[in-house]
């Protein structure tokens, strides 16, 4: 399998891939905890395309999505100058998703997307990311260096979930 991670802009054809991987992401992750219905209700009344074009073509936010044979099946936006509380004041900080789809997360997946997005976190002090508690990529970014800061609930039904931060050091 090919598997590439690339930076992508908020063009009709990114935002279609994007899409894509959000809408069967969603159902993975909810699945076992809301309704289909309710999942259904969200995608068609939440994921608004022109929402996420404006949102991409913030010069503060990146996109990068991963392909495996040309098709796409993971993402990373970083959200550069994104807090959450407990940054220490002069600290420069991104906030990252980190998303694959469970049918291709392998850890050449996981390693092509998390090495393309790292390498565009160099100008931070401190990574972090909101993800659910179930999510199985919850483990890969801690053995990658994260480390748990809190303990919350996100997304749209709220979910339990945890804070994760990654702290750059520079030479």
């Amino acid at each position: 399998m090919d598997i590439i991670s690339k930076f992508t802009v908020g063009s009709e054809e990114g935002i279609s891939d994007l899409i894509t991987i959000i809408d069967s992401s969603v159902y993975s992750l909810y699945k076992d905890f809301v309704s289909e219905e309710d999942i259904k209700k969200y995608i068609y009344n939440d994921i608004d395309p022109r929402k996420m074009i404006n949102e991409l073509n913030d010069l503060s936010n990146q996109l990068i999505i991963t392909y495996a044979d040309q098709q796409p099946v993971g993402y990373s936006i970083i959200k550069s100058g994104s807090v959450y509380p407990g940054i220490p004041e002069g600290k420069r900080s991104a906030e990252i998703s980190f998303v694959i789809l469970p049918e291709f997360d392998s850890p050449e997946t996981r390693q092509s997307l998390w090495k393309k997005c790292r390498s565009a976190l160099g100008f931070t002090d401190i990574i972090w990311i909101n993800m659910f508690s179930h999510d199985p990529l919850l483990e890969f970014l801690k053995e990658s260096g994260f480390t748990p800061v809190s303990q919350t609930q996100t997304g749209p039904f709220q979910l339990p979930s945890s804070i994760l931060k990654m702290e750059i050091h520079k030479n």
